[in-house]
């Protein structure tokens, strides 16, 4: 999502950038990520790998998965940085219908255990560097039952993408918009530039910072917190994940002994 500009530091204040502004523009009820098509299908898959149990979403935002996830009867937590974006889902679900404890993902807890805990839209990769991003792995296991799911949806890198020479991707062309990637290989870093225009011909630069990780680099970080893979989906309808798909859906179970 669009965030603001002082985003290109790989050290920036994540709970700065995600203003009031950026709360409010979140939400886009019934287009993009919160169609039907795109959110139905996750809601189904979560609902099914919670299997009765209780759900933990970290950085659960606006609450795009929690709401709908908690009407279909699964019991949903939350933990979130911002409170700009708490403050948009209290506007769809009070704190006892969807408990929410805010900090980040990494480390802060929530009141347990849990059968799921998930991490959507590429959220995992909203921590900059890898010993962070190991940590969130340890957090959700500290918070699940033995035998307990982790979830993951994730991009795959786009390096395929870039030429020779070449650090800059365009990843979505439209009236009004233009999203362009630029990578870092060296740091394994990108980020997102989001260029919104105006009727009057003015365009608005937001940016997202982002550290991207390659599904066996994400394996290897769950195996240090005591997950195996379980399975790993192209989306969330279970499609056949290959060397061509552009993200993935990946399911890690917590050992007995973890």
């Amino acid at each position: 999502m669009p965030l603001r500009q002082d985003a290109q530091d790989a050290h920036v204040d994540q709970k700065a950038l995600w203003d009031a502004e950026t709360a409010r523009r979140y939400d886009t009820p019934g287009t993009g990520m919160f169609a039907p098509e795109v959110l139905g299908p996750t809601v189904d898959r979560l609902a099914e790998l919670a299997d009765g149990g209780r759900a933990l979403e970290f950085a659960i935002g606006t609450g795009r998965v929690a709401v709908p996830l908690a009407q279909r009867g699964v019991p949903v937590t939350g933990i979130e940085l911002s409170q700009p974006m708490i403050d948009q889902l209290r506007t769809r679900a009070d704190e006892s219908t969807i408990p929410v404890v805010m900090g980040d993902m990494a480390t802060t807890t929530a009141p347990g255990p849990f059968h799921l805990v998930y991490l959507v839209f590429n959220t995992i990769s909203n921590l900059l560097t890898q010993p962070e991003q190991v940590e969130c792995f340890r957090n959700a296991a500290r918070h699940l039952t033995p035998g307990g799911r982790f979830v993951i949806e994730l991009e795959v890198p786009a390096l395929r993408k870039l030429p020779p020479g070449q650090r800059a991707v365009v990843f979505t062309s439209e009236p009004g918009y233009l999203g362009v990637d630029t990578y870092d290989p060296l740091h394994q870093r990108l980020t997102s530039h989001h260029f919104r225009y105006t009727e009057d011909g003015q365009a608005h630069l937001g940016l997202s910072p982002h550290r991207y990780i390659w599904p066996a680099e994400l394996d290897l970080m769950a195996q240090l917190a005591g997950f195996e893979i379980e399975s790993r989906h192209a989306d969330w309808k279970g499609g056949e994940f290959t060397a061509e798909s552009e993200s993935h859906v990946s399911v890690y179970r917590l050992g007995e002994g973890a």
